[in-house]
């Protein structure tokens, strides 16, 4: 170990690039043996301060009663998280991270809140939220530093309107979705696949200097030491490298990990607290790190003679053999053969056999590495002498030292596979968490559900968005229920003497709604209409008729029990004899009505019992705020922001925040790449000093051997896509069979990834170039 820092300006070198080599991968180790802490913080933050699940909701209000309503919404592409509070005692219950119950027009915000609505930029949602600030939400009460969240006082509230709810604490939450079978293979791959590159860059960083040491090796020979004693000096030269990674990489982690508070990706941002690695991962690290740097070092030497007078490394390199590089894939394969169909997309998450996928995968993206030199070695043997001077250069290079080449690329390769792997079996298996919310948002793009008073609130409404900035089209309708007029009666006759819960309960009723000709249209095949007309949808979903939907039928327009109902006595009104059975159809939110179908001039919505205004909304692309404009409006109405945005689609949950890992880890990743292959490119270059300062003294154009950089940059780097693509779409194919999904390819982003990969390496490559062009210097010929 003292040879690897007393050997002068040269063993200083090789030892700090092998340790910055290894200290990148022990950071994003550590970071990884971080992200369960991370995940379960979180999680217990945001239980903590959940509305939902707190137990049994309190029936009466006390001195620690709190009415909440939920009134989350969208800002731009931003998710802000919200409540509305009405304390209905002394002594209400705080949320985490609030030292004060904001009053009525008062709001507590979160620091990355506070700074968006000082922004002169965000004017539309200072004027969405246009309370005054009393407050921040301390760290206690935050999934991150950088989450949007407020907390607003309010009055009116109702427990039976909207999402108002009445809660005496805060805490609980309901459960998550649990963990599908499909989900577990999904969540071990993505490990895999971050984690394997890290691996391969780790033995690659370790082996950096070798054929300096192993000369240095030959002069230890000469001076009396035996081939076992070089071998125990190149293992603690190596340790003693992999020490000092150990070292840089947990700075380099503490660094990010004081670093990260202030970063936030896909409305993701973690406290710096947050990232604790498990101990029992840290220490795994520790030993696992230096321990697979002495065999790396130990395996390499066996594939090198140091004597006395010199290495035997310059002779011709002996040819690789095939046989026993197809060991590692087959085995791969070997263990997730007997996966194949075993994995429901229902199910317990224990029948999956972590352990074996886990080892299939990385035996598979291993078995690329065991591959690449014997490709590369191949490929470049056949590379003819002709061509311009730089190709000449750059395949001499690459045909004496192919290992080389295949290693600076092996990570990569990896990487890429792995991503198009893991990739493929998200796309395959989307259908399972992908379902079709019958929205159309072709014919509108939001929606907006408001319980209001009466028929002439519904009519404003309707107005205050027709009149907004960006607002295209609006289509309204008023909404709300009846039952039959007799059964109402007994129904009322029974609560007056103390037994009405019951027959509430079994009180039958169907749905009303009105608006215009042009809007019933759009929720039903009316046909013919006109003022006064009147329309009956029965039978929907293949239900029997519905005894209250004939004409002539008396209904009352006031339901007893149901929410807001005033109690005044009950509002008779009776289907006219021209009423038309009609079929209902889908509106452009999703929603088929059943009921009856009324235009105003035959049914005064003033009659209405607390109606719901059911509005569907189409936008004017060309006004690029128009989404927060018909949003600044609706919270006008309803502080809670009861609009929405129609998608055809919607994502579970979980399948949604496993892909965003990904994507954070992916991220990890190529940066760890790009910083390993540079670290990695420029050993090379050191270590062929000499050789490119002489070129130069004999006349060779710089332009030249930069250009014979890149070549040797560029074959290894081709050959390793397409081993990379090879294995990524076998293993993918694989795996998509062991989750019993069809084998297809999305190939425009297979071409991404690769894409990815290549860019990754050529940046590399022009980032080394500078370097290239001080090591041409003439003082590159002196020997010491």
């Amino acid at each position: 170990m003292r040879f690897a820092v007393t050997g002068g300006r040269e063993g200083w070198i090789r030892t700090l690039l092998t340790a910055v080599g290894v200290g990148l991968g022990v950071a994003l180790l550590l970071t990884t043996a971080a992200v369960p802490a991370m995940l379960q913080a979180r999680s217990d933050r945001t239980s903590a301060r959940s509305t939902d699940g707190s137990g049994a909701e309190p029936t009466r209000p006390g001195p620690h009663t709190l009415l909440v309503e939920p009134a989350n919404t969208t800002y731009r592409w931003y998710d802000i998280t919200g409540d509305l509070f009405e304390p209905e005692g002394a002594e209400p219950p705080l949320p985490p991270g609030v030292s004060r119950m904001p009053g009525p027009g008062e709001m507590v915000v979160s620091p990355a809140l506070a700074s968006m609505l000082a922004d002169p930029a965000d004017r539309l949602l200072r004027e969405r939220l246009p309370q005054h600030v009393v407050g921040t939400v301390g760290a206690a009460g935050l999934s991150g530093p950088k989450e949007l969240l407020y907390y607003a006082g309010a009055h009116g509230l109702s427990q039976y309107v909207g999402m108002t709810r009445r809660i005496d604490r805060f805490g609980g939450g309901f459960p998550q979705d649990p963990w599908t079978p499909v989900l577990i293979v999904l969540l071990v791959i993505v490990f895999v696949v971050l984690l394997v590159p890290v691996g391969v860059f780790v033995a690659t960083a370790v082996r950096f200097g070798g054929e300096r040491r192993d000369r240095r090796l030959a002069a230890l020979r000469l001076i009396g030491a035996d081939s076992r004693t070089t071998r125990r000096i190149a293992a603690g030269e190596a340790l003693c490298g992999a020490l000092l990674g150990l070292v840089a990489g947990a700075a380099v982690f503490l660094g990010l990990r004081r670093a990260i508070g202030t970063f936030s990706l896909d409305q993701t941002s973690v406290f710096p607290s947050d990232m604790t690695p498990a101990p029992e991962l840290a220490a795994l690290i520790a030993v696992a790190v230096p321990v697979a740097a002495v065999l790396v070092t130990l395996l390499a030497l066996r594939g090198v003679v140091i004597e006395p007078l010199g290495v035997v490394r310059g002779a011709t390199p002996r040819r690789r053999r095939l046989w026993w590089r197809l060991l590692v894939p087959a085995a791969g394969l070997a263990m997730l053969y007997p996966l194949i169909g075993t994995v429901a997309a229902t199910g317990p998450a224990s029948s999956v056999n972590r352990p074996q996928v886990a080892a299939g995968a990385v035996l598979l993206l291993l078995g690329l590495t065991t591959l690449l030199p014997w490709l590369v070695q191949t490929v470049v043997a056949r590379l003819g002498g002709a061509g311009p001077v730089p190709w000449q250069l750059a395949s001499r290079s690459l045909q004496l030292s192919s290992g080389v080449a295949a290693r600076t690329v092996s990570g990569i390769t990896v990487a890429v596979a792995g991503a198009i792997a893991v990739q493929a079996v998200f796309a395959g298996v989307a259908g399972q968490f992908t379902h079709d919310t019958g929205q159309d948002p072709a014919s509108a793009q939001m929606a907006v559900d408001i319980p209001v008073r009466d028929g002439s609130q519904v009519k404003r409404v309707v107005g205050a968005f027709r009149t907004t900035e960006g607002v295209r089209q609006v289509m309204g309708t008023a909404e709300s229920g009846a039952a039959d007029l007799g059964a109402a009666a007994r129904a009322r006759d029974a609560a007056r003497s103390g037994h009405g819960e019951q027959a509430e309960d079994d009180l039958s009723t169907t749905g009303i709604t009105v608006g215009d000709c042009a809007t019933l249209r759009q929720v039903a095949r009316i046909g013919s209409c006109s003022p006064g007309s009147v329309f009956l949808v029965t039978g929907l979903y293949g239900s029997p008729p519905d005894p209250l939907l004939t004409p002539g039928h008396r209904l009352d327009l006031s339901v007893p029990g149901t929410p807001g109902a005033t109690g005044d006595g009950p509002r008779p009104w009776t289907i006219p004899a021209s009423a038309r059975t009609v079929t209902g159809e889908t509106d452009a939110t999703g929603y088929e009505r059943s009921g009856v179908l009324a235009t105003p001039e035959a049914l005064d919505p003033d009659l209405l019992q607390a109606p719901q205004a059911r509005i569907a909304i189409t936008l004017d692309p060309g006004v690029p705020d128009a989404e927060d404009l018909v949003r600044n409006t609706a919270v006008r109405i309803d502080p809670s922001d009861p609009t929405t945005t129609l998608h055809a689609t919607q994502e579970a949950q979980r399948y949604v925040s496993l892909r965003r890992g990904l994507m954070i880890g992916a991220v990890a990743v190529l940066v760890m790449i790009g910083a390993s292959l540079l670290v990695s490119m420029l050993e090379q270059l050191r270590e062929r000093r000499r050789l490119l300062a002489t070129l130069v003294a004999f006349g060779t154009r710089r332009r030249t051997l930069g250009l014979s950089v890149l070549w040797q940059a560029a074959v290894p780097m081709a050959l390793g896509l397409v081993l990379a693509v090879a294995g990524g779409l076998g293993l993918g194919a694989v795996l998509l069979r062991v989750v019993n999904e069809s084998v297809g390819f999305d190939w425009a982003s297979v071409a991404v990834m690769a894409g990815a990969g290549a860019g990754v390496v050529v940046l590399v490559t022009l980032l080394s170039l500078p370097p290239l062009w001080r090591m041409m210097r003439p003082d590159g010929l002196r020997t010491e």
